[in-house]
């Protein structure tokens, strides 16, 4: 997401200085959300992660990009009382299916995404309090392929992880109503659109498209700052800069800055070096006890 928001300000131009700032929610190296025992002490450390944002940051806009954590979001401490707006994927994600599969046509919609995206329901149910057919989307839970993508988005793993999930996703034919989208519900699922595509070709099955809600997330981004007067600067001519910094708390593996920023590189140079280049912030947020259990993010 910030990729494309940094490429978009910086082609257009910008009427004052933007600093997009990527700040690292996990709280360890080895693990992350998904491997917490319960939903609370997801919200619990995700609450802990709001605040060392905004002291470390000081916002004008929060901009929730993990899925995962789009959906915890709303039992956040901060969510009661944010000082600044908070805008989070999900709803992107929501948005960009409900203006591809109408309520009263045809078609269906397989929704990835990670264990805690798929097992809240929460695209599932916005979907169908919109009057779509439950039996119109399927859900999907990709478990560890987003660690997989972020050590290598192009690695064999990750493409047979790829395919392993689209296997059990189109298992049964029967239900995959055309035309047939494909909602990629974590910020890393894009990333890997090549093995994506390859493994619905290799069923002979045809997708209509694969929708990724960065993108539109990035669009609603760019839709508040030119609310905000600081984007399409006077006259074409460009007066402000757009400058790109990654924070985190815990050391970013080697080979997920190697695998990323190779992957950012040619739409935003700005955001690869930004993550080459990270900010390492040991004490960003306080992580207390933590409570046993191993998993991916």
């Amino acid at each position: 997401m910030v990729a494309a928001a940094e490429r978009r300000l910086r082609e257009d131009g910008v009427s004052a200085d933007i600093d997009l700032v990527f700040c690292n929610a996990l709280f360890d190296a080895d693990s992350g959300y998904n491997s917490l025992p319960t939903r609370e002490a997801k919200v619990a450390m995700f609450d802990r992660a709001l605040a060392g944002l905004q002291a470390e940051c000081r916002p004008d806009l929060v901009v929730i990009a993990c899925n995962t954590l789009s959906v915890l979001y709303r039992d956040t401490e901060f969510a009661a009382s944010a000082p600044v707006p908070v805008i989070d994927i999900v709803a992107c994600g929501v948005e960009t299916i409900a203006s591809r599969l109408p309520v009263d046509g045809p078609g269906s919609v397989i929704v990835l995404g990670t264990e805690t995206t798929i097992g809240e329901g929460t695209h599932k149910a916005a979907l169908v309090a919109r009057g779509c057919a439950p039996d119109r989307i399927i859900t999907q839970a990709c478990p560890q392929l987003a660690s997989c993508i972020e050590s290598g988005f192009d690695s064999e793993e990750t493409t047979f992880l790829v395919d392993a999930y689209v296997a059990e996703a189109t298992g049964t034919a029967g239900a995959l109503r055309q035309p047939l989208y494909v909602s990629l519900n974590c910020t890393h699922y894009g990333y890997a659109m090549a093995a994506w595509q390859a493994a619905f070709a290799s069923r002979d099955i045809a997708v209509a498209g694969f929708l990724d809600p960065n993108r539109s997330l990035a669009d609603e981004v760019y839709g508040w700052l030119l609310s905000r007067g600081v984007t399409a600067a006077p006259g074409g001519v460009p007066v402000g800069r757009v400058n790109v910094r990654v924070v985190s708390m815990p050391e970013i593996a080697t080979a997920a800055i190697a695998s990323i920023s190779r992957r950012l590189q040619e739409e935003s140079p700005a955001t690869a070096a930004a993550l080459r280049d990270y900010q390492r912030r040991a004490e960003l947020f306080s992580t207390g006890e933590l409570s046993p259990g191993v998993g991916a993010r």
